[in-house]
C-alpha cells in the first residue's frame, strides 16, 4: 500500500530497474486505501487523493503501467489514472463492482476468494466479458484451510487457465495466515520462492508479489511480504523455469 512518497519511490524505482535487466513486463501495484483490515485500528490510507497522486507520479516519471484495487463502485471515477483495476477477493462475487470495472475498457484482475472453487471463477469473470470486455484475469492467492490458514491448490491454475483468461499467482498472500494473531495477519515469508517456482512449474501467466525495502515496518501485511533486496533471487529463480 501506499505508505508514503520516498518508500514507494524507492520501491518502483527498484522493480523497474530489476525487470528492465530481466526482460520482463512490470505493472506497478499499490493500494492507495486498504478497506479491508482485520482491526478498526489498522492503518487504511495516507488519504485517497494524496495516495493517488503519488501513483501518478509513478506512472509519469517511470512509465509504469499501474494496477489497484478498488472496492466500490463510487471507486472508478478516483482511479481514472489507474491502468488495471483489481477486484479484492473478499469482493469476488460482487456483481457491480466487477461490473462497472469492466465497463471502463481497463483490464481487470480478479483476485480468487479464499472461499471459491477454482472453476466458480468462471462466473465472476463472465460478469465482466458479458460486458464485450475480455480484458480478465484471475488471480489465485490461496483457499481457507481451516482458521487462520490458507493453503494452495496447484490445480487452480490449471482450472482457471482452461476457463481462457490469464491467471496470475499471488505468491505473498498465498502465505498469509489470516488474522492469526487477533489484530492483524501473520504468515510464513519463508514459503514464498518455493511456492512461487512450483507456480510457474505448473503454469501462469505473471506473479504478484508485495515487497518492501523494510517489511517488518509495512503497515500492512508486514509478515508476508518479501524484503526488496530478496526480488531478484525470486525472479531469477522463477526464470529457471519458466525460460528453460
Amino acid at each position: 500500500m501506499v505508505e508514503d512518497e520516498a518508500t514507494s519511490l524507492e520501491t518502483a524505482r527498484f522493480l523497474s530497474d530489476l525487470c528492465r535487466k530481466l526482460d520482463l513486463p512490470l505493472i506497478y501495484k499499490s493500494s492507495y486505501r486498504k478497506a479491508n483490515r482485520t482491526s478498526a485500528q489498522s492503518f487504511e490510507t495516507i488519504g485517497d487523493e494524496a495516495a493517488l497522486e503519488i501513483l501518478c507520479r509513478i506512472k509519469k516519471d517511470l512509465s509504469l503501467p499501474l494496477l489497484t484495487d478498488i472496492h466500490e463502485t463510487t471507486d472508478i471515477k478516483l482511479t481514472e489514472d489507474i491502468d488495471v483495476l483489481q477486484i479484492p477477493a473478499f469482493l469476488c462475487r460482487q456483481t457491480d463492482l466487477i461490473r462497472a470495472a469492466a465497463a471502463t475498457g481497463k483490464w481487470v484482475n480478479i483476485k480468487k476468494g479464499q472461499f471459491m472453487a477454482p472453476e466458480n471463477m468462471k462466473e465472476a469473470a463472465e460478469k465482466g466479458a458479458g460486458l464485450n470486455n475480455r480484458r480478465i484475469m484471475l488471480t489465485e492467492r490461496g483457499t481457507t484451510f481451516g482458521y487462520n490458514n490458507l493453503i494452495v491448490d496447484f490445480r487452480s491454475l490449471i482450472v482457471m487457465r482452461e476457463l481462457g483468461y490469464p491467471v496470475i499467482y499471488d505468491a505473498t498472500h498465498s502465505v498469509q495466515r489470516p488474522s492469526g494473531l487477533g489484530t492483524s495477519s501473520g504468515g510464513d515469508r519463508q514459503f514464498i520462492n518455493s511456492l512461487a517456482r512450483a507456480a510457474a512449474a505448473v503454469g501462469i501467466d505473471g506473479l504478484f508479489v508485495e515487497t518492501h525495502p523494510d517489511p517488518l515496518r509495512a503497515k500492512s501485511d508486514a509478515a508476508t511480504q518479501l524484503p526488496l533486496d530478496k526480488m531478484p533471487e525470486l525472479l531469477n529463480d522463477v526464470l529457471k523455469i519458466v525460460r528453460r
